[in-house]
């Protein structure tokens, strides 16, 4: 498959509190569903959407992550160390500056899996994506259109395809994000080193009109906890 970034950004060192006793032996990203890791499960997706180099994030268990990432041969991984200190959503990804370059790339939590319905959903991300108009892009699933829902935050869409994110109590989005999009790295440059949460540039890229969202044609499933990779695995198996 041609067209769209080649480099992607794959979050894989939170600590996976929510997903123990699994998580007090190894990393999220090797927990296994269906028989393949979460983060091997994310990885294929990323090659199939032409991606050819994945940065990869470590913290909690780094080295079985390392240890793992060494046997596949398939794309070119190369680690982001973050056994100091965890760094959050978005300093987690600035910290990889000098590893992703200055084009536009792909990002992907370990925890998100979906089943295909219509379009393959990276590929409508892709053909979104308008680096013209856009810094940022994400992927979106139409609330109850999947399972690990969690709370009413979410984004509301406009005809042109740009997104309000809300953290209000008491409105229910219609869209949630996956943990997938396209970025422009340069979006991070004036935010400070060390962690610091994404949200924020969301925010200030939604002033700017910056800010679009992708709608896929799947089903998706937040493996957050036990019950749901177990909900997960019974769908992928079936």
């Amino acid at each position: 498959m041609t067209g769209g970034p080649k480099t992607a950004m794959v979050m894989a060192a939170g600590l996976g509190t929510r997903m123990r006793p699994l998580t007090d032996t190894m990393p999220k990203a090797l927990a296994p569903v269906a028989g393949k890791p979460l983060i091997d499960h994310v990885l294929d997706r990323l090659r199939e959407a032409g991606i050819e180099r994945a940065v990869v994030n470590v913290h909690h268990f780094a080295d079985q992550v390392e240890a793992h990432l060494a046997k596949r041969r398939d794309l070119e991984l190369v680690i982001s160390d973050e056994r100091a200190a965890l760094l959050d959503s978005g300093g987690g990804i600035k910290h990889a500056a000098d590893k992703l370059g200055r084009e536009p790339i792909m990002l992907a939590n370990i925890d998100s899996l979906w089943l295909e319905r219509g379009a393959p959903a990276l590929e409508t991300l892709k053909a979104a994506w308008d680096p013209a108009v856009m810094d940022l892009l994400l992927l979106l699933v139409p609330r109850g259109q999947g399972i690990g829902f969690e709370g009413p935050q979410g984004f509301f869409r406009d005809a042109a395809g740009r997104l309000t994110h809300s953290v209000a109590p008491d409105v229910e989005t219609p869209f949630v994000n996956i943990g997938f999009g396209i970025m422009k790295p340069q979006i991070l440059d004036d935010e400070p080193d060390g962690a610091f949460k994404i949200q924020p540039v969301w925010h200030r890229l939604q002033a700017q009109g910056r800010i679009f969202g992708a709608v896929m044609d799947a089903f998706w499933m937040h493996v957050g906890d036990p019950a749901a990779r177990a909900e997960a695995e019974a769908r992928l198996l079936s």
